[in-house]
């Protein structure tokens, strides 16, 4: 299944740190998915992603998010979805044009919005995910 992770509020907390449960998370993604960045650090053929991450991560975490496939959008993190496959994809904010534009593909239940504001969020998006893989391959 495909990921589309964004950084700030999903794997970095607004106040620049990793999140409880994160590096953690970050290998689990890149273990048993193909993740794609959909972050404002990764957009309009430019991806800054790593760079902007290295400031935080350790070296073996930023070595598995090397992994991570970059994305081009100009508007909408949506442009960059592919619609035709399963997929989750993991934001903090997204935009009501972009859930609106998920509703349109009757995709609005492959949002998962992160709020690390929570105790053990990431803990707790990791079950999400693998119920929906499960769910997802039950489907098919």
């Amino acid at each position: 299944m495909k990921v589309y992770l964004d950084i700030d509020g999903v794997i970095l907390t607004r106040d620049h740190k990793i999140p409880e449960y994160g590096e953690e998370f970050v290998f689990y993604l890149l273990s048993h998915h193909e993740v794609y960045w959909l972050t404002t650090h990764c957009r309009g053929g430019e991806n800054g992603a790593i760079k902007y991450l290295s400031q935080f991560y350790p070296g073996t975490t930023l070595a598995k998010l090397k992994q991570v496939i970059q994305t081009d959008w100009k508007d909408l993190k949506t442009e960059a979805i592919d619609f035709d496959s399963d997929f989750i994809w993991l934001d903090d904010d997204p935009f009501e044009s972009e859930k609106r534009v998920l509703n349109k593909y009757n995709r609005i239940n492959s949002l998962i919005v992160v709020d690390l504001k929570r105790e053990s969020e990431l803990r707790e998006v990791k079950l999400k995910i693998e119920q929906l893989s499960i769910n997802s391959a039950y489907n098919k």
